[in-house]
């Protein structure tokens, strides 16, 4: 009797592409909600220039490079790219600097390196990063937590240099937690002066704690409905509980608490749906381990010692170049192999 025998991966595929990237997408709905709740209609104006932008990149590369449009159109990869990379932006920030992120990440960082599936870096993260160095300022435009302008005043101060001129943007924005808390600590305050003010919520950066838990249910949703795995998601945040737990009990006066890194910035965002990333993460179940708490380990260091607030774009980025190696010295060995 003949049996076939078949290539590589022998494990029959749970789901197509298309139905991952919509249960991912349908997970950012708390956490997207809680943001715009919290921060106002610059959330889903950024989204909607942002997902527009990447269909028309996706589509015209695809096209140029003559690849079938639509069937990797409807894999809604490109989608995902850019509403990661909108949620990561402040809802005052000019319509051109979610479409230049965006166009980056799908033109650049995803298409030139040959698609879905090809591409070393997280297309999101590589956009925002671009953004993040090349247009600080723009970056630095959240409104008030709760005190956001109405959707005709936020549709005029995104698509209206001159209505942006003509008000001090100042006035409407301010400093996030994390941004604040780094620059007063340059000032040599301490974090119970800190602490005096708005800026902390419960537990994390006011506002940012509800928006963090609104991705963490996200999140665990994903693992129970096995979209994802649970070592990237574990080792992330759990290294960055420890080192800040460390850091905290050694001086609490000079380092915020575990549950401030935990529940602020773009921590569980980056933890479930950015560090996951099937294509540029590791994908051994030790390496997956090992990966995330690198990615933890960065962002700490960056938050607390590095030139920006929040570190958990740099920390993936630096991570997606070790993955290779990772997966080389953590994948199972086959008998006899050297």
């Amino acid at each position: 009797m003949e049996f076939n025998t078949y290539s590589s991966p022998h494990l029959p595929v749970a789901g197509d592409v298309s139905a991952m990237m919509q249960k991912v997408l349908l997970a950012l709905v708390p956490g997207t909600a809680c943001a715009v709740w919290l921060f106002g209609w610059g959330i889903l104006i950024n989204i909607l220039l942002a997902s527009l932008a990447a269909i028309a990149a996706e589509a015209l590369v695809l096209k140029v490079r003559r690849r079938p449009v639509m069937m990797t159109l409807l894999d809604g990869s490109a989608l995902l790219t850019a509403v990661l990379l909108a949620l990561a932006l402040p809802p005052l920030t000019p319509w051109w600097i979610p479409v230049v992120g965006t166009l980056f990440a799908i033109v650049v960082a995803k298409q030139l390196y040959g698609g879905l599936g090809y591409n070393p870096f997280n297309p999101a993260m590589a956009g925002y990063v671009v953004l993040l160095i090349s247009f600080p300022l723009e970056l630095t435009l959240w409104s008030a937590p709760g005190d956001f302008p109405g959707l005709l005043d936020t549709l005029a101060l995104v698509f209206s240099e001159a209505a942006r001129s003509s008000v001090n943007l100042d006035a409407l924005s301010m400093a996030t937690p994390m941004d604040t808390i780094k620059t007063r600590l340059g000032l040599n305050e301490t974090i119970s002066e800190i602490h005096s003010t708005v800026l902390f919520g419960y537990f994390g950066g006011r506002a940012w704690e509800w928006i963090n838990l609104g991705f963490l249910l996200g999140g665990l949703w994903l693992l129970q409905a096995r979209m994802i795995q649970w070592q990237i998601p574990v080792g992330m945040l759990g290294a960055l509980f420890v080192m800040s737990l460390v850091f905290y009990l050694f001086n609490p006066d000079s380092y915020t608490s575990p549950a401030f890194h935990l529940f602020s910035g773009a921590a569980m965002l980056g933890a479930f749906f950015i560090a996951t990333d099937p294509v540029s993460a590791s994908t051994t179940p030790r390496g997956r381990l090992i990966y995330g708490a690198g990615i933890g380990i960065l962002t700490y260091l960056i938050r607390t010692w590095g030139g920006y607030p929040d570190g958990v774009a740099f920390a993936v980025l630096l991570m997606n170049m070790a993955a290779p190696t990772i997966d080389h010295y953590t994948r199972p060995r086959v008998f006899g192999q050297s």
